[in-house]
């Protein structure tokens, strides 16, 4: 440890570990997080265009911090408290509610207390393992969850040498890298997709940004680790443009000499925001979000370190123009509550899904889907006003259940969720909706129809990859059915088709292709029309779901 270090280090033991210290921890542990966001989005386990981990513990984290960056708590214990309670109601997919349970545990191992102390420090990170634990019905090892257990373990460990906190810290860190190194061994998948669990990874960076505050170190860029090209998920840079990010520019180079890759961050870091390096095949890939009078400087500047192959500027604000057009224009009429009723709040990726929702009688509808997964108090907010207490919820998504759940619990109304893990799971349960019916009633019929419908999903592979014996290179389409990788095509037709055939559709009744914002209504149509004359016996229906991501999202029944 370097002398500067080792002085700064000193400071911090000299001064309690208060409300006000825990605050700025928080803060440093956000800021990392966010700073390698991108790695932490890149290890999703399918290679579909959806990788959200780290967008969702992200803000999950910056929900926590905004509960407690005006408050003047010098007591640790109600820091804590508030730290949770900004995390439960800013929970987005199942990292972001498990991290909110992992802050929910450890406020319950620091109550009553006014500052932090070694013993104290490990009983609150087994609090938060205990309760993180609790808060999912099965817990899988290979998780986030296993990441928990071993730094509550290696923190009782540490109890045994030190009562130092800043120590502890020091040495939950290396335990939390070797726990998410060894998730793959634990959780078969993560092994065949050659990755490791992205929400371990995610707690990993918010300990270690808590470390590199207290050793003075830069927290505001990545420690850079570039990702495959396949991995660069350059669509959800178009989910939240910024003011001064007028344009996007994406340049391929070969560099001229070895790539210092912290300064090259560095310096792009004077140019703009959102910045993103891939790699592959001896090329770099590099994307930057830049004011209107800086668009070139990127350009220019990569001339200077070696060769461009390509270029393409964006105008950001135009495109989201453009976005706002296709989603915002014509109104939803949701159904009208009656006290006593039954209220249904469906989550919805894109407009015309939500139109479909809409016309089925649902009451409210929450934007939200892959790569936008609502957060708890998005959940809560949909329904808190609705004229009943009689509340039905399709998250139509497996990374919203666990959200809903958490809405559940923080009302006193009669909330029952609906597990539906897709959209059309969720049609099919608004098929069984009586307003005037018993909830309890109803939402069993709706529960048990869900399994009525087989789903099947089409985009295209962010990277190449092994999973269930299905072998997918980048760019190919694929399928999934029910939520598992079943298919690699070169085309939309053949993906479709093989979906249908893979789905049983020749036995089913009613095909319905909802198509995305990538797809134009001629094509979509076109498609439609191959699937008519493959099937000439069922019923085929096509609707504009509006999604983005997947061209398809199909309903089979």
């Amino acid at each position: 440890m370097n002398p500067d270090t080792q002085a700064r280090l000193e400071r911090f033991k000299a001064t309690p570990i208060d409300g006000q210290a825990l605050k700025k921890l928080v803060e440093a542990g956000l800021t990392w997080l966010r700073a390698n966001q991108q790695t932490v989005n890149s290890l999703n386990v399918f290679p579909v265009p959806d990788g959200d981990t780290g967008t969702n513990m992200v803000l999950t984290m910056q929900a926590a911090y905004n509960e407690i960056g005006n408050l003047g708590h010098r007591s640790i214990g109600q820091m804590a408290a508030s730290v949770s309670q900004g995390a439960l109601m800013g929970a987005r997919g199942n990292s972001g509610v498990i991290l909110s349970q992992l802050w929910r545990g450890f406020a319950r191992g620091l109550h009553g207390q006014d500052v932090l102390d070694g013993p104290g420090f490990v009983k609150a990170l087994a609090e938060a393992r205990d309760t993180a634990y609790k808060g999912v019905v099965r817990p899988v090892e290979g998780t986030i969850l296993t990441v928990a257990k071993d730094i509550a373990a290696a923190a009782e460990h540490a109890l045994k040498e030190t009562d130092d906190p800043f120590e502890i810290l020091a040495r939950i860190i290396p335990a939390a890298d070797a726990s998410v190194q060894h998730t793959p061994e634990l959780l078969p998948v993560l092994k065949q997709a050659g990755v490791v669990d992205s929400g371990g990874k995610g707690l990993f960076f918010i300990y270690e940004g808590m470390l590199r505050y207290v050793y003075g170190e830069a927290l505001d860029a990545p420690l850079v680790s570039i990702q495959p090209l396949s991995a660069m998920n350059l669509e959800n840079s178009m989910e939240a443009v910024e003011p001064g990010q007028d344009y996007e520019v994406v340049v391929d180079f070969h560099p001229a000499n070895s790539l210092d890759l912290q300064r090259f961050y560095g310096d792009l870091e004077e140019m703009g925001t959102s910045i993103q390096v891939g790699e592959g095949e001896g090329m770099y890939r590099m994307h930057i979000h830049v004011p209107t009078e800086k668009r070139y400087q990127p350009i220019d500047y990569i001339m200077g370190i070696g060769t461009i192959t390509k270029v393409a500027i964006e105008n950001l604000l135009a495109q989201m123009d453009d976005i706002s057009r296709k989603t915002g224009g014509e109104k939803l009429t949701l159904a009208t509550i009656e006290p006593g009723q039954i209220a249904v709040v469906a989550v919805s990726p894109g407009p015309g899904i939500s139109r479909v929702f809409a016309s089925l009688g649902v009451a409210a509808i929450v934007e939200g889907g892959q790569t936008m997964n609502p957060s708890t108090q998005e959940i809560l907010n949909a329904f808190e006003n609705l004229p009943t207490d009689k509340v039905i919820i399709l998250p139509n998504n497996k990374n919203i259940i666990l959200a809903s759940q958490q809405a559940k619990d923080v009302t006193v109304k009669q909330v029952h969720i609906v597990p539906s893990r897709t959209i059309p799971q969720g049609l099919s349960a608004m098929m069984h909706l009586n307003p005037e019916g018993d909830v309890e009633k109803v939402a069993g019929k709706m529960i048990k129809s869900i399994d009525d419908v087989a789903t099947g999903e089409i985009t295209v592979a962010t990277r190449s990859v092994e999973i269930d014996g299905v072998e997918v290179e980048t760019g190919q389409v694929i399928v999934l059915l029910n939520g598992k990788l079943v298919l690699a095509a070169v085309t939309i037709e053949e993906a479709l088709l093989g979906m249908l055939e893979k789905a049983g559709a020749v036995e089913s009744e009613l095909i319905t292709l909802f198509y995305g914002q990538d797809l134009t209504a001629t094509e979509a149509n076109r498609l439609a029309d191959l699937v008519r004359k493959t099937y000439p016996g069922q019923e085929i229906e096509i609707q504009d779901g509006g999604q983005p991501h997947y061209q398809f999202i199909v309903a089979v029944e």
